[in-house]
């Protein structure tokens, strides 16, 4: 049995991270720094000696194009991949599209940070993190830990959310651990998992 190895990347920054909007399922695309750091996740990755077997993405093109990247740099451009509204960012609904400090004078500081920071309290017409989870975590189940567990070292680029999601399972968080719980755009999470699907080693290349 290979390496039960699973690979988790945020997608490198987007248009709108940079003017500090709202983004959830609206679709910019990244910005040359994006560009850059999904690079920079290749190269990592390539330095650390790994290849992928298959490779799973959201249905967003910020988070494609960071996929797309990386595999070029790691020369891997005709992998298998699986695209999934289920690994979609989190539906930030009325917000979608608002300036974050335009959001705090409409509905006020502390009512923005419930709606950003709280594990199951929705913004207006979108999802809390636990509408997320419900979400993701199916798909996860169903679609990308067998691959893992089969041994296929398996590369998933998404979203703030929907892997927040993720981890929070992997690595059994609280949801009040969780929320503080920062994922950095570009930055590969490696995880080796046990054949029980518990986690073994963890390594953020962060650094």
């Amino acid at each position: 049995m290979s390496d039960r190895l699973l690979v988790l990347v945020r997608h490198g920054q987007s248009e709108w991270n940079l003017k500090n909007l709202f983004t959830g399922w609206k679709d910019p695309d990244l910005t040359e720094q994006g560009r850059n750091e999904a690079a920079e996740a290749g190269r990592k990755l390539k330095a650390q000696g790994l290849t992928f077997d298959v490779a799973f993405t959201s249905v967003l093109t910020r988070a494609q194009h960071t996929l797309d990247i990386i595999l070029q740099e790691m020369g891997q451009s005709g992998l298998s991949i699986h695209k999934n509204l289920a690994l979609n960012e989190r539906d930030y609904g009325d917000l979608s599209g608002l300036n974050k400090d335009d959001a705090r004078k409409k509905w006020g500081e502390e009512q923005v940070h419930v709606w950003r920071r709280s594990y199951d309290v929705p913004p207006p017409g979108g999802e809390s993190l636990k509408d997320t989870l419900a979400r993701t975590l199916p798909y996860f189940v169903q679609e990308i830990l067998p691959c893992v567990l089969r041994g296929e070292r398996t590369l998933v680029a998404a979203h703030g959310n929907s892997l927040r999601a993720l981890i929070m399972v992997l690595e059994k968080l609280t949801p009040e651990n969780i929320l503080k719980r920062e994922l950095a755009t570009g930055v590969p999470v490696i995880y080796r998992l046990n054949a029980d699907a518990t986690v073994a080693s963890v390594l953020d290349l962060a650094a």
